[in-house]
C-alpha cells in the first residue's frame, strides 16, 4: 500500500497541472458525462477512423457549438484524441463508455452526490449530512432510500449492489465451511444476500434485520422467490438503545453495513450482537477496506466514497481501514479470528468471535 498515490518524484510543473485538474474536476466530470449521455462517445466508438465535430453534430442532431465544447473538454481530459480535424475515442473514453464499474460510479456520483456535495464543508463542521436536504428532511439517508427520486434511487442501489454482489458467493463459500444453522443478516436491505444464502446453504435459516422500509422490499423478493419458510424478517433500528436482537443464532452477517455508522455506534451495534449470539457463534463482517486493496484504483474509489457518507448519508461514517474496524471490534469485546482479502472485487471478510476466558 505504501506505493499508492506516490507523487514524490513529480516536478513542480506536473504538480501544478495536477492541481488544475482538481480545480476544474467538477466541470470536466459533467462535460465527460454529457459526452457519454449525448451519444458522442458511442459515435466515436463505432467510427474507429475518427470523426469531425461537424460530422458528429450532423449525426446526432446537435449544434456544432455544443459538440465542440464537449469534445474539447474531453480532449483535455484524455477521453478523446485529436488528429487534425478528426476526433477519436481513447482507452479512457472506451472505459467511460463501456466499463460497468465506471458507468455505475459516474451515475452514482451524478445522481446521488453531485448537488449535495456542495454542502460538504457544512457537513464537516456540523457532523450532520447537510447535503441530504436536496432529497428530503431525513436525519440520515437510509430511511429515505426507497423514496429517492427514481434516477437517484437506481444509481444508489446499482452502486451498492455492484460491489456487494460480486463478493456474496465467495463469502458464502467461506461461511459454508463453518456449517452455520441460524444466521442474522443485519442491515440486510433488499434481501439479496439472504436470498443467495438460502439457495446455496440449504441447512441455514436466515433472519433479515433492518428498518421497516427496507424489509417491505425484502419481503416481496422473498415471497417471489418462494423462500418465506427459509427467511424471516425482524424490524429493528440498530441505533436505538432499547433494540434487542432475537436469540438462538450461531452466526451474524453484515455486508457494507458498519461503514454506515460512526465508531461509537459501531461499537454499540457489535456489542448488541455479542450479547445475543451464541457462545460458539461467529460474526462475519464484509467490508471493502481501502488499505487491504491490491490495486490503487480500488483504494482511490473507496477513499473517495467517504465524503458521500459525510455530506449525504449520516455525517460521521467513512470507508474503513483495518485499524479503524479492529478498534471497534476490540471495544465491543470481540476478537478477529480470520481475515479473507480479495473477496469479490474489493472486499475483505473479517470473521469475529466472542473473547474466550484467558484472551
Amino acid at each position: 500500500m505504501d506505493h499508492f498515490f506516490d507523487v514524490s518524484r513529480m516536478s513542480a510543473a506536473q504538480a501544478q497541472y495536477e492541481a488544475q485538474k482538481i480545480a476544474f474536476a467538477p466541470i470536466v466530470f459533467q462535460s465527460v458525462r454529457v459526452l457519454r449521455e449525448s451519444g458522442i462517445l458511442k459515435a466515436l466508438h463505432e467510427q474507429r477512423s475518427g470523426m469531425s465535430a461537424e460530422a458528429i453534430a450532423e449525426k446526432l442532431s446537435m449544434t456544432l457549438y455544443a459538440v465542440t465544447v464537449l469534445l474539447e473538454s474531453g480532449f483535455s481530459a484524455g477521453v478523446v484524441s485529436k488528429k487534425e480535424e478528426l476526433f477519436s475515442l481513447t482507452k479512457i473514453g472506451y472505459f467511460l463508455l463501456n466499463d460497468p464499474m465506471t458507468r455505475i460510479n459516474m451515475d452514482y456520483n451524478h445522481y446521488v452526490n453531485y448537488l449535495g456535495l456542495y454542502e460538504l464543508e457544512a457537513a464537516i463542521a456540523t457532523g450532520h449530512p447537510a447535503g441530504l436536504k436536496i432529497f428530503g428532511e431525513w436525519e440520515t439517508i437510509y430511511p429515505g432510500l426507497t423514496s429517492l427520486p427514481p434516477k437517484a434511487k437506481k444509481a444508489w442501489f446499482d452502486f451498492d449492489h455492484f460491489y456487494s454482489d460480486s463478493a456474496f458467493e465467495a463469502a458464502l463459500a467461506i461461511i459454508a465451511k463453518d456449517e452455520r444453522r441460524h444466521l442474522l443478516d443485519i442491515g440486510g436491505n433488499t434481501g439479496r444476500f439472504s436470498l443467495m444464502c438460502a439457495k446455496l446453504l440449504p441447512a441455514c435459516h436466515v433472519t433479515i434485520v433492518d428498518l421497516p422500509q427496507q424489509l417491505d422490499v425484502a419481503s416481496e423478493a422473498i415471497e417471489e422467490a418462494g423462500l418465506s419458510e427459509r427467511i424471516d424478517t425482524y424490524a429493528a433500528d440498530m441505533l436505538e438503545g432499547a433494540t434487542v436482537l432475537p436469540a438462538g443464532y450461531d452466526a451474524a452477517w453484515m455486508s457494507q453495513f458498519l461503514d454506515c455508522f460512526g465508531e461509537e455506534d459501531i461499537v454499540m451495534i457489535l456489542s448488541k450482537i455479542a450479547d445475543t449470539i451464541e457462545d460458539e457463534g461467529k460474526i462475519y463482517i464484509l467490508e471493502p477496506m481501502w488499505d487491504r486493496q491490491k490495486y490503487e484504483t480500488s483504494a482511490y474509489c473507496l477513499i473517495n466514497t467517504s465524503p458521500y457518507f459525510t455530506a449525504m448519508a449520516n455525517g460521521k461514517s467513512k470507508m474503513f481501514n483495518l485499524g479503524e474496524l479492529t478498534r471497534c471490534i476490540v471495544k465491543a469485546g470481540l476478537i478477529i479470528s480470520e481475515i479473507h482479502d480479495q473477496v469479490g472485487f474489493c472486499h475483505s471478510l473479517v470473521v469475529c468471535e466472542k473473547k474466550r476466558k484467558g484472551h
